[in-house]
C-alpha cells in the first residue's frame, strides 16, 4: 500500500505511531539484550521491520528519501564496529572478543555498568538492519 491523497490522515497517523512504537521497542530489546533476552540481533530485525513498514506505506521513493542510508555501507561500520571490539582483548593481551566491564557512578544516574558487550551488539545491530534492508530493497526493485 502506497501513500495517496485518498489515504485517511488517522491511517497515516497509526502507521506514524505504529513505526515509532517499533523503534521504541527494538531499542529496548537492543539495550536488555546484555541481561535479558534480546541484543543486537533481535533489535536490528524490529528496527528493519520498522524501516519494511515505511517502505510499505510511504513507498519507496519517498521512504528512501527519509532514511537516507546506503545499506552496505551500514553493513561495512557494523562490521567494522564488532571487529574494533574485538581487538580490544587482543591489544590488553587476552582474546579475541574478551569482554571487559566496569561500574562507573554519574551523579544524576546512579551506578552504571559498561561493558564492551554493548559496542559489540551495536555492530551486529547495524549489520543485521543493513543485511535486512539490503536483502529486501534488493528484492522489491527485482523487475525480472
Amino acid at each position: 500500500m502506497r501513500f495517496t491523497r485518498e489515504h485517511d490522515v488517522m491511517q497515516r497517523v497509526w502507521i506514524t505511531v505504529v513505526i515509532c512504537l517499533l523503534l521504541a521497542f527494538s531499542w529496548y530489546l537492543f539495550f536488555a539484550g546484555h541481561n535479558r533476552p534480546g541484543g543486537g540481533f533481535i533489535g536490528g530485525l524490529m528496527t528493519a521491520s520498522a524501516i519494511v513498514l515505511m517502505y510499505m506505506f510511504f513507498g519507496a521513493k519517498e521512504a528512501g528519501r527519509v532514511m537516507r542510508l546506503s545499506y552496505p555501507v551500514v553493513i561495512s561500520l557494523g562490521l567494522l564496529v564488532a571487529v574494533v571490539v574485538g581487538m580490544i582483548g587482543l591489544l590488553a593481551g587476552d582474546a579475541f572478543f574478551t569482554q571487559y566491564f566496569d561500574y562507573v557512578t554519574l551523579p544524576l544516574v546512579g551506578e552504571i555498568e559498561l561493558t564492551t558487550a554493548v559496542p559489540f551488539d551495536f555492530g551486529v545491530y547495524l549489520v543485521v538492519v543493513g543485511a535486512t534492508m539490503a536483502a529486501i530493497v534488493t528484492i522489491s526493485e527485482d523487475e525480472d
